[in-house]
């Protein structure tokens, strides 16, 4: 499998901040869930899509780490590359790099797809896997 890394870029907000002047623990989740939206829509794979298949996809774990702060104003880029799908289950890891080129966070989460009428993962599909940035090694 191979994977293309997405590049979304955003500026922190006076919204995202805490008391303590940095963003917000939650925000950074939120964020997260954006670039990623971002990357599926780009890849053909939207809410329109979505609401009309009844396929999208779903989150079944995810494990945060924060390295360093982020404060108003700052610029901050966020990669996300899949980094397998085995079976049902894929990997996806994103980061949020700071305008100094340091790490600030990173996310990795476990997403399947979802059949909403069938109430069940199901195997992802082609369209699901050229919105994520997959190819197989054979289309390469």
């Amino acid at each position: 499998m191979i994977a293309r890394t997405y590049h979304w870029k955003f500026k922190v907000r006076e919204t995202h901040l805490d008391t303590f002047g940095h963003m917000n623990h939650a925000k950074y989740l939120e964020i997260f869930e954006q670039a990623r939206w971002e990357l599926i829509n780009e890849g053909g794979y939207g809410l329109k899509k979505i609401k009309e298949t009844q396929i999208g996809p779903t989150i079944l774990e995810a494990k945060i780490q924060y390295r360093r702060e982020l404060l108003l104003h700052d610029e901050v880029t966020v990669e996300s590359i899949c980094t397998e799908y085995n079976g049902k289950l894929g990997k996806v890891y994103q980061r949020m790099i700071n305008s100094a080129g340091k790490e600030s966070a990173n996310l990795e989460i476990v997403v399947g797809l979802f059949d909403m009428t069938a109430r069940k993962l199901i195997e992802p599909t082609p369209e699901w896997k050229a919105a994520l940035g997959i190819k197989d090694e054979a289309e390469t």
